[in-house]
């Protein structure tokens, strides 16, 4: 008996080799397959859907904090005693764990694109979960410890919103491809229904969500305010060591219209300027005094506070990754910068025709000076000869008796009152964070005739959209990057808004019809298959130079009919294929075959590809 093995063709596919290689580790043909995806892939699709955008939440949010990092710098190091920058590590680990996932999401739909099964290997199952383990711990360590940071989500949406909205139109756009090939592929009609139902839910959805988007950019030109003024917070901490004389002297030549200061009082009863309750993290306090590293900087003499260096600890610790950027004579000016009097700094307000704004610490009870530092702060104001109209006066202690003192001065509010409450007590300035007012507060305030400063804001995005809401102004960190703005980041008539909304919407639905008619078109008659079960004669034909050739069998175990033992040897031929058996050749066969036989080095190798 003639045994016939044909020539069969495997084209190359190193692009599927790798994606199903990567996701699943399935590098070799035969480990890939086009069977449906088992329910239990199907569950770490949904974990790997539902980890990304969880990733990608965080991540947003952590991007948008950009503007508090220095604030979540100092929030950690009062609880563990060291410094240092985590927000960078943070967005980085972040952005790592975000890009992975995003990787084998893409993997994935690229699977269901090909038809190709979904089998996530299990050292990736166990990344995810990894993953979203530690996101979600996290976001609950954020909400216990700095709850009031998720403010700022609501507040970037204004600024974000319009675009975020043309961003996911666009996404799901692009995912009308896929879903329109499972639709066409689909065989049962109830999950083309679920499918087709979810889609245009969730794309319905997206059409509409510029309903609730709100956002004080949303404004005619001619309607917008004047820009904010800004005050450096601590001087200009960017540029020089917080709170030094450096760093004053940096504001005033980056034009900011005030400046604003931390005040505390010396046990000998001399104002001095510092943010934290001890001197460790901005002196070297722990050289010169080391057993005092952890008292309250109120309980030192002004003699060992001017002994102190207050300028190398930003040039080693460098805060705001900008020591680098320094000359080298702010470098070593820096580097020899000592702790500043409040005298001192009004002086400086008071010769560069600035305002200051400064909180003043009220002294621990067993300092001297517990029940007569608004006095001894009054005293160094009045003396320092400043204009009383350049003075932002915050304590709220013994306010009455400073406004008869001192008339001129701005009555300044840390505390967020009632228009009532505040024009009784003759407060004309709220000083608040941002977080705490809202665009329809601010423009409220206005009408009121109370004036507004919210701190602190360093970021340009932020910076628009208070500027936009009417904001008069802000205290910041940053006054050499905000003074560069000449306008908001960005400025949009709601009517223009509304017209690139619709454009964008009617574009998108549009695409989706078209691509959903295609797809139907390409693979309505398409339905799920073995690609061992499909004929041969199908197969796409290659050039030589383009394929591999390898000789084998073809073996097709029929066993729902019985003939598990039978081995069926294939040929291709233009019109189909024919078998052939090794059992007993009949004599009709074998003269059928001798009739054959010539013909078979003419026949065209079978090239099999894989679908």
């Amino acid at each position: 008996m003639v045994k016939h093995q044909p020539l069969q063709v495997y084209e190359r596919q190193l692009c599927l080799s790798c994606l199903t290689g990567i996701y699943g580790c399935r590098w070799k043909r035969y480990q890939r397959s086009h069977d449906d995806t088992t329910k239990w892939e199907r569950l770490w699709f949904l974990v790997l859907c539902s980890t990304f955008f969880l990733i990608l939440f965080w991540l947003y949010f952590w991007w948008e904090v950009h503007n508090d990092y220095n604030e979540f710098n100092w929030f950690l190091y009062n609880r563990t005693g060291y410094w240092s920058d985590w927000s960078i590590p943070v967005l980085v680990t972040t952005a790592a764990g975000f890009s992975y996932v995003a990787f084998l999401l893409i993997l994935a739909l690229c699977h269901t694109a090909v038809g190709q099964q979904m089998n996530l290997h299990w050292l990736h199952k166990f990344a995810v979960t990894v993953a979203l383990v530690v996101t979600v711990i996290s976001m609950i360590s954020m909400e216990q410890l700095w709850g009031e940071e998720w403010d700022i989500l609501l507040l970037s949406f204004q600024a974000t919103g319009p675009f975020l909205h043309l961003g996911a139109v666009a996404a799901i756009t692009l995912l009308a491809w896929l879903v329109a090939g499972q639709f066409a592929r689909a065989e049962k009609s109830c999950f083309q229904a679920v499918l087709l139902l979810t889609y245009l839910t969730v794309l319905t959805a997206l059409y509409l969500v510029p309903l609730s988007i709100t956002s004080p950019c949303l404004m005619e030109k001619n309607n917008l305010g004047p820009k904010p003024a800004i005050i450096g917070h601590q001087g200009a901490p960017m540029l020089a060591p917080e709170n030094t004389l450096m760093s004053f002297q940096e504001a005033i030549e980056q034009k900011a219209s005030g400046l604003y200061a931390d005040v505390k009082i010396s046990h000998d009863g001399v104002p001095f300027l510092m943010h934290d309750n001890t001197l460790r993290r901005t002196t070297d306090v722990e050289k010169l005094f080391p057993e005092r590293v952890g008292q309250d900087s109120s309980m030192f003499n002004w003699t060992d506070l001017q002994a102190l260096n207050a300028g190398q600890w930003f040039l080693k610790d460098d805060p705001f990754w900008t020591a680098s950027s320094l000359s080298e004579a702010d470098w070593a000016l820096a580097g020899n910068q000592s702790v500043c009097t409040l005298n001192e700094v009004l002086q400086l307000a008071k010769n560069s025709s600035k305002s200051i704004l400064f909180n003043v610490r009220r002294p621990p009870p067993e300092h001297p000076h517990r029940e007569s530092w608004i006095n001894v702060t009054l005293h160094t104001v009045l003396q320092s000869g400043i204009q009383q109209q350049h003075v932002m006066w915050t304590p709220d202690t013994d306010r009455q008796l400073v406004r008869q003192m001192a008339p001129g001065f701005q009555q300044t509010s840390a505390v967020k009152k009632s228009v009532k409450i505040l024009q009784e007590e003759g407060i004309v300035r709220l000083n608040l964070r941002y977080n705490q007012v809202s665009t329809q507060e601010i423009r409220d305030s206005r009408e009121e005739n109370v004036s507004l400063t919210l701190f602190t804001v360093s970021e340009p995005w932020l910076y628009s959209v208070l500027w936009c809401s009417g904001v008069q102004s802000v205290t910041s960190d940053a006054p050499h990057i905000l003074r560069k703005l000449p306008y908001p980041i960005w400025l949009m008539p709601p009517e223009e808004y509304k017209l690139l909304w619709i454009a964008a919407d009617v574009i998108s639905f549009i695409v989706i019809i078209g691509v959903f008619v295609l797809q139907k078109w390409r693979l309505g008659s398409i339905r799920s298959y073995n690609p061992e079960q499909i004929m041969l004669s199908a197969a796409v034909r290659r050039s030589s130079r383009d394929v591999n050739i390898m000789k084998e069998k073809l073996i097709f175990s029929e066993m729902n009919n019985g003939l598990g033992s039978a081995e069926e040897l294939s040929l291709c031929s233009e019109n189909g294929y024919e078998g052939y058996t090794n059992e007993a050749i009949t004599p009709r066969d074998q003269q059928h075959h001798a009739r054959m036989q010539p013909n078979y080095a003419q026949k065209t190798p079978c090239i099999l590809q894989d679908h």
